[in-house]
């Protein structure tokens, strides 16, 4: 199974950094369309309370629960400290969304033992895998 795969099977629950409440960001479709196959998302928005029905929290460290991955949607130069949030948090995967690249926070990332992601669109990414797991299944299966 490819990495990203593995990310999106394995985990349940996402931290959304940089969650807008505006319906055309990015953020905001990405969050809508996690949401709406299953995943649990935590918005992480310091200037909101609620987005989609859930809590928003200031930062990843305020989040209470256990977080599987830290998906990214802030320039590159916020990045690293989300990257040592993430880190502090122990989550296993830190996704940068393409405009919130930083390969010396991906770096800090992996060294710390965090899986991680660079620059491509999580809804995007599984889209693509559940049209090809649509493919591959036998008619009537």
């Amino acid at each position: 199974m490819d990495p990203i795969a593995q990310v999106l099977s394995k985990s349940k629950t996402i931290a959304i950094v940089g969650l807008s409440a505006n319906p055309e960001k990015p953020s905001y479709t990405v969050a809508q369309y996690l949401q709406s196959h299953g995943y649990k998302i935590i918005p992480v928005n310091p200037n909101l309370t609620e987005i989609l029905g859930e809590k928003a929290y200031p930062d990843v460290l305020s989040i209470p629960e256990p977080v599987d991955v830290v998906d990214i949607f802030r320039p590159p130069e916020a990045v690293p400290e989300i990257v040592e949030q993430a880190i502090a948090k122990k989550a296993r995967v830190v996704w940068m969304q393409p405009g919130a690249e930083n390969l010396q926070a991906a770096e800090r990332a992996m060294n710390a033992g965090l899986e991680v992601i660079v620059g491509v669109c999580m809804r995007k990414e599984h889209l693509e895998r559940q049209a090809t797991d649509t493919e591959h299944k036998t008619p009537g299966a």
